[in-house]
């Protein structure tokens, strides 16, 4: 088990980029569920404006 964790003596090239890989997915997804957030809450604007517009 070991062995694998030292990566062939590369792991300190190879878990750093695991890390940054799992970072940068993390951020994009955060901010993805939050634009989509902003998103919903402008619909549910918009669509509030337009009632009222059209009663």
């Amino acid at each position: 088990m070991s062995e694998f964790f030292a990566m062939g003596g590369y792991a300190a090239f190879v878990w750093p980029c695991y890390a940054a890989s799992i970072l940068v997915l993390g951020v994009m997804i955060m901010q993805s569920v939050a634009a989509h957030a902003r998103a919903r809450k402008e619909i549910k604007r918009l669509e509030g404006e337009s009632r009222d517009a059209g009663a």
